[in-house]
Parts: structure tokens; sequence; C-alpha cells
């Protein structure tokens, strides 16, 4: 009896464990959450970056792993891939919609891409293989796919308007549409369509302070009532972030609620925050604040740790771990991974932005150090190979071969313009000349707190261990207008011909 009692006070005491908000201090935004049996899928906006659309998952809600991608490859437009000296600069993947359907054990994702067209997506595991099955010849702007329980689809959208249309069960044309709502005086947007009892729900953010829910009693095309649920709150743990908002509602296998929200929190990007809710008799929720704010709260679950991307990456292996992405679609061609990351030079060029097969990582907060190592040896005349922190304003810290002079370089100062065509390919800010060896860890540090000075600084290692700083500490922008956040990004480009290649051995993100 005596050991009984001791095992069901240690689950009280797992089971009383918090935890602190972002559950993910990374750039994931636009996120929902789409539970199957015990596990909890998370999807988030990626605009330009390939493969798009990531997919966590979690058992616990709170830890969350890398496992897939839900679009294998940006395939909307020849700018998607960086040609013709076109580019796709915070276009693609917005806010999006990743359910499971349980009749049929599917994953299914939907996208408006540019306003335009309505790609849908789906996998039989979350991991993949994900394919294109269909495309809907209007935009669902802000999707929010649901499931009803005799198997129908709807998805709720729009911007200011509200509309629900509903598919066909195989999701690949549309049935009927309405608009469902007119909000006088408010823009909302960020759709999530849920339903609960008898009630069917449209959830929806006020970009980006306000969260709103519309409840109707009779059936999912309305009449819908719209209530405010919460209105500029802060976030405790980190007082100088925006406010939580848009995201989504998740139930866990025991029936309890919860809103998966984020919070903006630039130079880093916008980052999930969790909270529970609960639903008063009258059928409305209400997130569960602590002292008036976003607080720490309990797990919904026993803690369940993941697979995380913090640590050492040596690209074992022959394919990469799912929580890299490139920027716009790669040349495949042009790399290749096998027990390390081989990057051939694809682009003659003197733009970090307009180079393709740019490998980028998401940087975790809330300060990160990103160091790879690389061996250069095989580069050729004109080339440069580097670590940048990369947005539309950049720098980066590499390797310059100019004639049989090879160099170790800090750039600052890579900018677009309002429209993201490139402003400054960028100033070299420091160097040092006639180096001798081949093989150099190149080293990014980053202060992505919000609220903060919010600064990168640059370092440099023939051994790993003994690091020598170049140039001066960069400014992180913070303005939202270009929605991603600051990443590492690992590039390789020729200035005068292709030919070149480096060898990445290793990456370690702290």
């Amino acid at each position: 009896m005596r050991a009984i009692l001791g095992l069901l006070c240690s689950a009280a005491i797992t089971m009383a464990q918090k935890f602190t908000n972002p559950v993910v201090w990374e750039d994931l935004p636009d996120n929902e959450v789409t539970r199957a049996g015990d596990s909890f899928y998370m999807t988030a906006s990626t605009f330009h970056y390939s493969p798009g659309a990531p997919v966590l998952r979690s058992y616990d809600l709170v830890n969350w792993e890398h496992i897939g991608h839900s679009v294998p490859v940006l395939d909307w437009s020849p700018k998607y891939s960086l040609e013709n000296g076109q580019r796709a600069y915070v276009k693609g993947i917005w806010a999006s919609s990743l359910r499971y359907r349980q009749s049929d054990n599917r994953f299914y994702f939907v996208a408006c891409i540019e306003f335009s067209k309505t790609y849908v997506y789906s996998a039989a595991s979350p991991t993949g293989p994900w394919s294109q099955i269909g495309t809907i010849n209007k935009c669902y702007y802000d999707a929010g796919l649901y499931f009803d329980k005799d198997d129908t689809p709807y998805v709720a959208y729009g911007r200011g308007d509200l509309h629900v249309a509903q598919l066909a069960k195989d999701l690949k044309s549309e049935v009927r549409e309405q608009t469902v709502l007119r909000p006088s005086g408010l823009t909302l947007e960020g759709s999530r369509m849920y339903r609960r009892d008898n009630n069917y729900y449209i959830f929806l953010t006020r970009p980006a302070t306000g969260q709103y829910i519309a409840k109707s009693t009779n059936g999912p095309f309305g009449t819908y009532t719209l209530k405010l649920i919460a209105d500029n709150i802060r976030l405790s743990a980190v007082p100088r972030a925006g406010a939580p908002h848009q995201g989504s509602l998740v139930d866990t296998p025991k029936g309890d609620w919860y809103y998966m929200a984020f919070a903006d929190m630039y130079p880093g990007g916008r980052c999930p925050v969790l909270a529970p809710i609960t639903w008063g008799s009258d059928g409305w929720p209400t997130i569960q604040l602590v002292n008036g704010q976003w607080g720490d709260y309990n797990y919904p679950l026993s803690p369940h740790p993941v697979s995380s991307p913090i640590g050492t990456d040596t690209f074992s292996g022959s394919s990469l771990r799912q929580d890299w992405e490139w920027n716009h679609n790669p040349d495949t061609k042009g790399f290749t991974v096998n027990n390390g990351l081989t990057l051939r030079t694809v682009t003659v060029t003197k733009d970090l932005y307009q180079a393709r097969n740019t490998l980028t990582h998401r940087i975790r907060g809330p300060q990160g150090t990103g160091t790879v190592l690389v061996d250069f040896s095989n580069m050729a005349d004109g080339d440069r190979v580097g670590l940048a922190v990369l947005r539309d304003q950049s720098a980066w810290i590499g390797i310059e071969r100019e004639g049989d002079k090879w160099s170790v370089i800090m750039v600052t100062d890579v900018s677009m313009n309002s429209d993201w065509s490139t402003k400054s390919t960028g100033t070299v800010a420091a160097r040092k000349d006639n180096i001798s060896f081949r093989k150099v860890y190149l080293r990014l540090n980053a202060d992505i707190r919000p609220g903060s000075p919010g600064t990168a600084t640059f370092s440099y290692s023939e051994n790993g261990s003994s690091f020598t700083s170049l140039g001066s500490s960069f400014k992180l922008h913070t303005d939202w207008q270009f929605f991603p956040g600051n990443r590492y990004g690992i590039f390789n480009y020729a200035t005068k011909k292709l030919g070149g290649s480096v060898r990445v051995t290793q990456f370690e993100n702290k």
C-alpha cells in the first residue's frame, strides 16, 4: 500500500509540474494544433522557406519536435526557386490549416497562395510523404478546416467579412459557400472552426492584440454571435512581447481544452504560447489567466520529452533533419547530404538574397548561438561561403576567395527595400587576410529578446575552442512587415563562375 501511495504522490507531483511560455521560443506563427488520438500536431506559416508548412509533434502540448512538412516543394511559380532574377520573399504559405480526419486516418493541409488559389495536401502519416491532391480556384484566406461529425468538410475563412464553405468529401471542390458574419467596425481574420456539443464556433483574431469567437447554435452557416475573449493580454514571462493572439484551440483526450496562441517577439519572430480555457454553461470559453496575465501553468498532461534541435547536427545519413528549411526552393543538384553537407555553387551573384541553396534554421531564444564547421578547401576563385543572420536586414561572417588570396570577412548592412528587392548587397566591415587554414568554425551569437537591443555578433576559430571576434555588433531588425523572424543562414555562392564547393561537417545550435 505504501508503494502504491508513493507512486500516486509521484504522479501528482509530475502532473503539477509547471511550464513557462513561450512553449517553443522559435518563429512558428499562425499556428494550428490538431489532435490524433494521444498525439498533437502543429503547423505554422513559412512564407518563402522550403519545404513549407512544418509539422511538429507533441504528446503534452509543451514539448514539440519537428517531424515533417506538409508542402514538400513550393511549385506554384518559378519565383519560389529564385529563377530568372525573380523572388518570392514574404509570399507563399500564410495562415493555413492542418487537420486530422479520423474516418480515413489521414491528415489534410489547406493553404491559399498569394490571394489566388487554394491548394490541398494530404498524407497518411504526419511524417509524410505528403502530396498535393487538389486545387480550388478561389482563395480561402486564413483558412480554418473542420471535419464535422458526419465527416463533411468545412472551411471558415476571410478578412473583414467572414465566410464558411462546404467542401466535397474529397476536398477537391466547393459544394456551397455563404457569408456568415459582417462584424461592424472590426477587421477579423485567422479563422479556425470547431464544434462543441451542438454549437459551432469560429475562432478569430483582431491583429495583433484581440481575440474573438463567434458562436452558432443552428448549424455551420449560422446565425453567429460574436464575443471578445481576449484584449491586449500581456505575457507575464516575457513582458515586452506582444499580446498573445490568433492560433487555435485543441482538446486533450481527457476533455480539457487549451488555446495555443502566438506572441510577437521580434527580432526572433512570433512564438507559440499556451493557456488553458474553460467553457461556461452558456457555451462561451474563458481563457484562464494568472493575475490578469498570460502566465505559467501546470502541464496539460504528463510531461513527455521529445527530440530537440538544440545540440549538434553532423548531417548524418542521406537527408536533412526536418528542422532545416531552404531560402526558397533549392537546386537539388547543388547539395548532397552524406555524413556531412556538401554545398556546390549554383548561383553567380553578389547578392545573398538572390543566391540559391541558402540553408536556414530558426534561432532558439531568448539568446541563441549557432556554430558551423566548414571545410572550404574546394572553393573556387570568387566564391563566398558563410553563416548569416538572415532577414530583410542581414549580416554575415564567412570566407572570401579572390585569386590565391583567402580571407575571413564580416559583412554588414545587407538589406532589402520595402518591396523586398535588394537595397544593398552589404559592406565588408572587418577582415582577416591571407589565412592559411582551410577549415573554420564560424559562430553567430544572436540576442532575440523582444524589447532588448537585439544584436548579433560574429566570430571564428581554427580549433573550435578559441574564437576571435570579427566586426562590431549588428543591430537586428524588429519591424513586423517582413513577417519571418531572423534565422541562421548557411550559404555558398559564386561571384565569378560555378564549380566550387564546400563541406559543412557540423552545426551546433544552443
